[in-house]
């Protein structure tokens, strides 16, 4: 039988079956430059770093192609040890830890935002100071952080010397992010506490201690900071981020799409989504506590406009190692990442 497919037929149906075979390749992802990743984070169990649980336990890391282990230390700045001695390949972190290497000469790199507020809120002791007034009565006195160098650390040194209260007239103690910063408050091991939630509405609701600063919300992180402050992130070494783009964008990803999953998220979508371990015992304040934080997280990644500007003044007015000329904020983000997977996304 004489074949009465034209040779402009022929050319079509080659053009149409080529497309065809190349169609799943169209969505296939590009290919990890290392698709094995070690994560630190200092307080895992906190809503600061919530965005980072929901995208590991609904599985979204892995959906983009990535293996992830979680290390949880007691803090930030245990975290970023653990990223420049070479055990961590990425840190879940506070963004101001970028602009403090940069000052010390070391350049690590901001890929995705996940908070647009500190959710860090400072209280004092009602056992031990049932009589304080000011913040300048805090001379002398124990105060707990995460860990030592951390941003509650950070926050703390602000709000004290705004006050006039220098770093070095008070005694920070590491107590952590759950039971035991709850135990060293309420045994009276220390006399305030600058910390994250739920542990400080936990303290809030149970009368263990009066709430003296809070950028829980936006409007608190703004009257603290004077802008929107950007908190956790996850961030690591600028050559990481030259040498592995498709791997940093299956990151960005991942925790875009739990910020994405988060905007629309119930209570009890929470409370099925985390570990028990999280909630501290008292599944009512942790969601009275996320009811507080909520507006505290990004919605798609992105740095803010003039989060930069906000972190590095503020570090700058209390730490005299940050020279706010001597720091190129540019070099401590990038929104790249973010924004491409916030089209994806649609967030």
């Amino acid at each position: 039988m004489k074949n009465t497919i034209s040779p402009i037929n022929r050319r079509s149906f080659g053009a149409l079956a080529a497309a065809v075979l190349a169609a799943p390749m169209l969505g296939a992802q590009p290919r990890l430059e290392k698709s094995k990743l070690s994560i630190a984070v200092g307080g895992k169990a906190s809503f600061y770093y919530l965005p980072l649980t929901i995208s590991e336990q609904l599985g979204y890391f892995k959906a983009e192609g990535l293996d992830i282990e979680i290390s949880d230390f007691a803090g930030g700045a245990r975290a970023l040890q653990s990223l420049v001695g070479g055990s961590a390949d990425i840190v879940s972190g506070a963004y101001e830890h970028t602009i403090n290497m940069q000052s010390k000469n070391q350049f690590i790199r901001s890929l995705v935002l996940q908070g647009r507020a500190p959710q860090i809120a400072i209280g004092v002791s009602t056992k031990t100071m049932p009589n304080y007034k000011t913040v300048a009565d805090l001379r002398g006195k124990k105060i707990g952080v995460t860990a030592p160098g951390s941003s509650t650390n950070m926050v703390a040194n602000l709000v004290l010397s705004r006050a006039g209260v220098k770093a070095s007239e008070v005694s920070f103690v590491g107590v952590g992010t759950s039971a035991g910063a709850l135990a060293a408050m309420r045994s009276g091991q220390i006399d305030a506490m600058s910390n994250i939630d739920p542990v400080m509405t936990m303290l809030e609701q149970k009368g263990d201690v009066k709430i003296i600063s809070d950028t829980r919300t936006l409007k608190g992180t703004i009257d603290v900071f004077g802008g929107l402050m950007p908190a956790a992130c996850l961030y690591t070494h600028a050559d990481f981020v030259q040498k592995n783009p498709n791997t940093c964008q299956a990151l960005a990803n991942a925790i875009v799409h739990g910020l994405k999953w988060l905007q629309t998220a119930g209570p009890s979508d929470i409370i099925k989504t985390v570990p028990e371990s999280y909630l501290l015992g008292d599944r009512a304040l942790y969601l009275a506590s996320f009811n507080k934080v909520r507006e505290a997280l990004s919605l798609d990644g992105v740095m803010p406009e003039d989060g930069g500007r906000t972190a590095l003044k503020a570090l700058a007015s209390f730490d005299p190692t940050v020279k706010a000329d001597k720091i190129d904020l540019a070099r401590t983000f990038t929104n790249d990442f973010a924004r491409r997977a916030k089209d994806r996304f649609k967030a």
